[in-house]
Order: structure tokens, then sequence, then C-alpha cells
């Protein structure tokens, strides 16, 4: 905005309001107030907006025309992933999260939403059941919070600064937690082996100070972690906690970290039951045993059963409601945040219509998908599989061998309509499946990817050629 004005609505574009806000946190300017923020981030410019659109048919015009520059992976054959995931949602599950007494855009609360405490207490209780333990919050935010909240719990319980981080984690999701626990605490990294955490390497960098050891699983390429118990009693006798962030698609078949020692299991919950979409309907969990001393460090709500104001009468509705910074506003440990309560309602749905016969039959699927894909992949020549771990839904491929580069392909297959996946780096491309992805997906890729590998071979040659008839004419 390059003109002062005064919104009736946003109190701070008045000048005098917004003086005395910048006055009150002591900063000189909002170029000053906003310091932190990196410049490369900063827009620099004014927003690129339209005039102003005063009728609604405009407006809707305006809007559909945006929004008709997207794709859907819908559209397209899309081995994405990275984070949010294509699972199938059965048509169930939104039909009773567009039912009007669960429907919101925000939180919502029991006395306009009559049956939402006792909803997302059934989410939770199905939480626990799938990964085999006691205590399971109300959604946050997204797997990104839950894992940085549940970092600070720990550091909140050991008095101390040092994490271990023994995975490869998701940028997206490492940046977010490292922004959020910045100041109370230090991440290390322990670089992985063949996929997995150094178990070894991270026994050597423990201490009395390490707060906990941090385990991915599945890590950001999909690698499933199978030192956990070892892990943990590294962590266990230097009196460190072991947090594992996950996503819990695929404890229908595998065995849940808190059976292998883990204290705070946490992630998010989009695989069950909500969208791809253009980024995900994503929100997170936080999962602890029955030990008051975690309980009591959870920030976000948890609904059970409580009593009510009439003697001997109980209903659905906050427990140890006093952790909470409702109750200590200011002088509360951690803030309880936003609420993903209708995504935690959706999960609850497709977990009641899975049931452990469902979500067994998903895990096997997607082992036995991500397995194939893994074969049909590593079979084209100069194309090999990044490590040798076991992974569920995602894995890694080094295309360097087959004289191509991972954004190369990404380009190349995009114009024919496939996503064959995300290059993360030069010659690394994450491929995703998923119940959803037939063989006849997979084959189609690997066919594709087949051809791209026999053109640079070509090209390389004809390359060959023309240096040897140069040369031969030179002589």
């Amino acid at each position: 905005m390059t003109e002062p004005f005064v919104h009736p609505y946003i109190p701070n574009t008045a000048p005098d309001v917004r003086a005395e806000m910048l006055a009150a946190v002591g900063a000189a300017s909002v170029d000053e107030f906003y310091a932190d923020v990196p410049a490369d981030l900063r827009l620099g410019r004014a927003l690129d907006l339209p005039e102003p659109l005063v009728a609604e048919q405009d407006l809707a015009r305006h809007v559909s025309g945006l929004l008709a520059k997207n794709t859907t992976t819908t559209e397209r054959l899309s081995f994405l992933g990275q984070g949010t995931y294509a699972h199938h949602v059965p048509a169930v599950v939104d039909e009773v999260i567009g039912r009007s007494e669960f429907l919101t855009a925000y939180a919502g609360e029991p006395y306009e939403d009559h049956g939402r405490f006792q909803a997302l207490w059934q989410y939770q209780s199905l939480m626990g059941e799938l990964l085999s333990m006691d205590v399971v919050n109300v959604p946050t935010y997204d797997g990104f919070q839950a894992t940085a909240t549940a970092l600070a719990m720990a550091g909140r319980l050991t008095g101390r600064r040092r994490v271990l981080v023994a995975s490869d984690v998701l940028p997206a999701k490492l940046s977010k937690v490292r922004d959020f626990v910045r100041v109370h605490l230090d991440l290390e990294f322990v670089a992985p082996v063949d996929g997995t955490a150094d178990a070894a390497g991270v026994a050597d960098r423990l201490g009395d100070d390490v707060a906990a050891v941090w385990v991915e699983t599945p890590s950001r390429t999909g690698a499933i972690e199978h030192r956990l118990q070892q892990l943990a009693d590294a962590a266990h006798e230097v009196g460190a906690v072991l947090v594992v962030g996950t996503d819990p698609v695929g404890y229908g078949v595998l065995t849940p970290p808190a059976e292998q020692g883990a204290d705070i299991v946490c992630g998010d919950i989009q695989s069950l039951g909500l969208h791809q979409w253009f980024g995900g309907a994503h929100a997170g969990f936080i999962a602890v045993h029955d030990d008051p001393r975690f309980v009591m460090e959870m920030p976000s709500r948890l609904f059970g059963l409580a009593t009510t104001d009439v003697p001997g009468e109980v209903g659905f509705g906050d427990v140890a409601y006093d952790r909470t910074s409702f109750a200590h506003r200011e002088e509360g440990k951690e803030w309880v945040g936003t609420a993903a309560a209708l995504w935690g309602i959706a999960a609850g749905v497709h977990l009641a219509l899975m049931g452990p016969q469902g979500m067994r039959e998903l895990g096997e699927v997607l082992l036995a998908r991500t397995a194939y894909a893994q074969r049909a992949l590593a079979a084209i020549p100069g194309i090999r599989l990044a490590d040798g771990a076991v992974h569920l839904r995602e894995f890694a491929v080094d295309v360097s061998g087959a004289g191509l580069t991972a954004p190369g392909i990404v380009d190349r297959l995009r114009a024919d309509g496939i996503e064959p996946g995300v290059a993360a780096s030069e010659h690394e491309l994450v491929v995703c499946v998923t119940e959803i992805t037939s063989q006849h997906d997979i084959d189609r890729l690997a066919t594709a990817i087949t051809t791209l590998v026999a053109a640079s071979a070509a090209e390389a040659a004809a390359t060959l050629d023309t240096a040897a008839t140069h040369e031969e004419h030179r002589a």
C-alpha cells in the first residue's frame, strides 16, 4: 500500500494507533518491527491487486480465473509426495465433515456444535489404538507444528538444550521446527547411514546435556527406521527423550514407535482421510504414554469425560485443562495454538471406516507397491536406488548414471502429463506411490524414464561420433 488508508475495521491502519502499538513493543517503525524477516522473503513492492471489484459476479469471475490456473494431481499421472500425499478419501468422510454440526472455518465450540467433543474424543481414541499410545491430543495446526512442540516438550521435561537429529528430515519441516525451537533448543545432526539412523554415531554424541533424540520414520525419502529400540535405549540411558515424527498410515502393518521405546510420537494426519488438494489439508498429532510428566507438558487440548455442574453428571469436555494457555494465559508453558478440529473428525471417520483390517491391508498395499516401483525404476540402465533401507510409499533414485538430471526428468515428463516425483537435488528424484497408484501407472513411469535414458544415450553416442569424425578430418 503506497498511501495511508484508514480501514474502518482494522484499527492499526490509523496512524495514531499504529504509533502507539509500535511504541508499546519498542520499535521505531514497521520496518524495524519486521527486521527479523530476511530481506529475500520480503515482497519489496506493493501487492499486485486488481482494481476494486464492486459486483459479486465480478469478484467470482476474477477468483475463478485465478483458481483455473491450478492443475490438480488427479488430472495428471502424479508421483508427488514429500509431505502431502494422494491417498483415497472415502466418500463418507466428506459427507460427515460436511454436516452442519461439524463444518466450520475454525475451531467451533460445543455450544454451537453439539457432538464435536465426542467426535474428537473418538478420534483421539482411534489414534491411540493405532499408535499404541494412551494419550493423543486434539489436532494441532499441522504435523510440522506438532513435531516442534514435541521437541519443546522434551526440552522442558529435561531442562536441556541439545537435540540430536538422527534422520533425514523434509526441508520444509526442518525449517519450521528450527524456527520454533531455536530460542531454547540446539539441533545437532547425525548423518544417516544407508537411509536410516547411524545408531552408533548417535550414541557417541549422547550426553547428560541432550534433551532428545529426534527420529523421522518414514524419513524424507520414505525410509523406515529399524533401530528405534536401540536409539530409545541409548537416549534413556542418559535421561534423554526419544521423539519420533511419523505418518500413522503404515501402522496397520508396521510396529508402532511406542512399542519400540518412543516417549513422544508426533506427525501429520493428512494421510488419514484428508485430500491432497493444492498442498493438502493438514493437522498434527502428539501422542504420549499415560505418564503425568509428559501429559502435563502437552499444550494442546485433550477431550475426555468430564464432570458438569450437575452432581453425578458427566459429559465430553476438556480434561487436564490447567495445562493449557487458556488457563494460564501468558504464564502458560506454550500456547494452545490453532486446532484443526474438522480434520480430526475426518481422520476419525476414516479410521472408523477402515478398522484394523482395513489399515492392515492399506499398509500392505503401500509396502508392496513401493517395492514394485523400486524394482521397476532400479532396473532402468543408469538408475539406482539411493539407499538399501525398507521404504514406505516414497523412495529416492540417483539418476546420475543415466546421463540425466532430476529436474530434467521432471521437465520432460511433465510435458507428457506425468509428474514423476520431486527433484530433491541435481540427481536425486523422490518418487511417491500410494494405494491409488496402479501397477500400470508404475510401468508407464518406468517406460517413460527408460525412453529418456535411451534418448540421452543416443545423444551421447552421436556426440562421440561427431567428435571422432572431427578428429579423423583433422588427422
